[in-house]
């Protein structure tokens, strides 16, 4: 499985609950929450569609950017979603196929 820095958000349903992460593996990450496998908040309110993803060149870029993104306010963030997913399509089969 390739390696390669994203920044990710996780939504429970549309305008729902949301979470952002940064990983070096994207399916295996969003895999892991959509099992149950990672304790804590996404298991806790069921955060488990890929709402958005950013792919980046480093691993300290992504840690950067996901940082900034969490502290945005919640309405930058659903634009920062609908804008290249309005329909909040979760955006794990595409990765797989």
């Amino acid at each position: 499985m390739e390696r390669q820095p994203y920044v990710y958000i996780l939504a429970n349903k549309k305008n729902g609950t949301l979470f952002t992460g940064v990983t070096s593996s994207l399916v295996k990450r969003v895999w892991e929450h959509k099992n149950n496998l990672i304790d804590g908040f996404t298991t806790q309110y069921s955060v488990h569609d890929l709402v958005w993803y950013e792919l980046h060149d480093s691993m300290d870029t992504a840690i950067q950017r996901e940082k900034v993104i969490r502290h945005w306010r919640r309405e930058r963030k659903l634009k920062l979603i609908e804008d290249s997913n309005p329909d909040w399509r979760d955006l794990y089969i595409q990765l797989l196929g």
